[in-house]
């Protein structure tokens, strides 16, 4: 798993690669929350994560729980179709502001 960060504007994009599982939750959520600052805006691209587990789940709900907390706006963009089956029948999409393109992503936190 790896985690790229940049800054466009206002808003930070962190670009997510690989399987964020069990192993690699910790480091993904340490990253994530890394990149969030008080009032910040997020832009998290999940293009190319190809595996989500139930401990990447946990990460995610950890990082929207933390985003709130911090008064941060997170948006998710690039669930493929399976992402996004997993997080709606688990309940978890309804948490996330979710976003089709980073285009679209960037228009929802401006």
């Amino acid at each position: 798993m790896n985690v790229t960060a940049r800054t466009e504007g206002l808003v930070t994009i962190l670009e997510v690669s690989g399987e964020i599982d069990g192993r690699t939750a910790p480091q993904f959520q340490e990253q994530v929350l890394g990149g969030l600052a008080p009032e910040g805006r997020v832009l998290l691209d999940l293009g190319r994560v190809t595996f989500l587990s139930s401990a990447g789940l946990r990460a995610l709900l950890l990082t929207h729980r933390e985003a709130t907390g911090r008064r941060a706006r997170l948006v998710l963009v690039g669930l493929s179709e399976d992402l996004r089956t997993t997080m709606s029948a688990t309940g978890f999409l309804k948490f996330f502001t979710v976003r089709e393109s980073l285009a679209d992503g960037r228009a929802a936190l401006e």
